[in-house]
């Protein structure tokens, strides 16, 4: 199994799939606060159709310009930028009380990431950590949770919940894997400590793979999947979100066997579902090596 996992890493072209990939947003801003601010909006949006996230945060931050950190300290001048921007249930409001309310707590501690490294010393835990995160930016911004629109809730969870929280969970590994061409490494904590984002594509492959038999996409699905990959890295069990997400993206990874689109795919060999049998390419290899010998 680590092979195979190794091998998908390998295969990845980090260059072209970050470019593929909400992540590569971030990596267009020369300093901390922007990556912060961009990263925060990229994930928090980062549900549906990777290329329309993709169109949807090009508009976006064309509308607020080359210095977001800068627009997000006046919430009127964002709001008004934002004002007209939709991706189904946000709408532009809701992104301009988020980032506003993440540029004041950037401003009260120094970062959104200082925030965040004192809430897990104080309390031990990633998750309440995550949790207080989300309720300073949310407090600072005006996001309310009980409201009529699904929007301002939506946007930015509470990861105290049942749900998987993954969009909240990619933020945090981009934040905090050391920089490798995809992550920023910008906050001092543990990889160790990280889970993996829970999307369609990893949840498919965790159930292909055998890393968890659960068929929610909830917290505890989250926990196993973690748990299972860190068997093969402890040190850093989230590093391989990255290419197995992008491999299932180009795969279109089934539930099942299925010749056609499971064809060179890099962990077929450890799938339940092919698990002791031979590939369509193994075996027109061993019928021709059968017809040659035959001849």
């Amino acid at each position: 199994m680590k092979a195979a996992l190794d091998d998908v890493l390998v295969r990845c072209d980090v260059g072209a799939r970050r470019e593929a990939d909400p992540v590569g947003f971030a990596h267009r801003y020369p300093h901390r606060h922007d990556q912060e601010l961009v990263a925060l909006v990229a994930a928090s949006v980062a549900f549906g159709n990777v290329t329309t996230i993709r169109a949807k945060l090009e508009d976006l931050l064309a509308r607020v310009g080359p210095t977001p950190a800068l627009v997000a300290d006046d919430a009127r001048r964002v709001r008004d930028r934002l004002r007209g921007w939709k991706h189904r249930v946000f709408v532009g409001d809701d992104v301009a009380r988020l980032l506003a309310g993440a540029r004041a707590v950037q401003r009260a501690h120094g970062s959104l990431g200082t925030l965040f490294e004192a809430n897990v010393r104080a309390t031990g835990s990633i998750r309440e950590a995550l949790g207080a995160l989300c309720d300073a930016i949310r407090s600072a911004g005006g996001l309310r949770r009980d409201g009529a629109r699904r929007g301002p809730a939506h946007i930015l969870p509470d990861p105290r919940g049942p749900s998987a929280s993954k969009r909240l969970l990619l933020f945090l590994r981009w934040m905090v894997r050391p920089a490798d061409g995809v992550d920023l490494g910008l906050w001092s904590i543990d990889p160790a400590g990280l889970l993996m984002p829970v999307d369609v594509h990893i949840h498919k492959l965790a159930r292909n793979l055998g890393l968890t038999r659960r068929r929610d996409a909830s917290w505890r699905t989250t926990e196993e999947i973690t748990r299972a990959l860190a068997r093969f890295d402890p040190s850093d069990p989230t590093k391989y979100d990255f290419s197995l997400c992008h491999m299932g993206m180009l795969q279109r990874c089934p539930s099942r066997r299925d010749a056609a689109r499971c064809e060179g795919c890099a962990v077929m060999p450890v799938c339940i579902h092919w698990r002791g049998r031979p590939s369509r390419r193994s075996r027109r290899d061993s019928d021709s090596v059968e017809g040659r010998q035959r001849g």
